[in-house]
């Protein structure tokens, strides 16, 4: 008599969790904002692990769809990022333009170079201690580009120069955002 009753509040239970986890399933399909979902695009961009200063990923969500764009230094993290943005609750399809940047020794060797240079500068040290630090080094065939942000208009000029100092040739594109920018009189 034990074992019927034991053995029916088992199945109870079973039927219960196998319910729940349904129920759960089709909730993440529910019709998302485009801001939810740039959210959560964002928060997979940026916990991707092999997502780092050498990339730089942007994304516009319109009605659920998503086009990502940037530049990647490795093939895979094209279609990894792609992968995990398409999972995203809400997303209704994925344009997918980021570049491959060229696999090259000497492009290897710039960006250290060039990393070196800025966060061994004391004024910016701090946003090389960021999981993902906030100034990312795009170099394409010698031509070096700086994304991201910076807290002032000084820290966007001496990483612009600290850039320039590590370089034997070329020009350095400055394309860093000012988060706090200087007012004007």
């Amino acid at each position: 008599m034990k074992t019927r009753m034991l053995g029916r509040f088992l199945m109870a239970a079973a039927l219960l969790a196998d319910t729940a986890v349904a129920s759960t399933k089709g909730s993440a399909n529910l019709p998302q904002s485009d801001s939810d979902i740039v959210g959560n695009v964002r928060h997979e961009v940026l916990m991707y692990p092999h997502y780092s200063i050498w990339d730089d990923v942007s994304f516009r969500v319109v009605n659920g769809n998503v086009d990502l764009e940037g530049a990647v230094n490795q093939p895979y993290k094209k279609q990894d990022i792609e992968r995990l943005v398409q999972k995203v609750p809400g997303v209704a399809s994925v344009t997918n333009e980021i570049k491959i940047l060229p696999l090259s020794s000497m492009d290897d060797r710039l960006r250290v170079q060039v990393a070196n240079a800025i966060y061994r500068d004391p004024s910016l040290s701090r946003y090389a201690l960021a999981a993902v630090p906030a100034i990312h080094i795009i170099v394409e065939n010698g031509h070096v580009t700086l994304t991201g942000m910076v807290n002032s208009d000084m820290e966007k000029q001496i990483a612009g120069m600290r850039a320039a100092s590590g370089l034997s040739f070329g020009p350095v594109t400055n394309n860093l955002v000012v988060e706090h920018p200087a007012r004007k009189s």
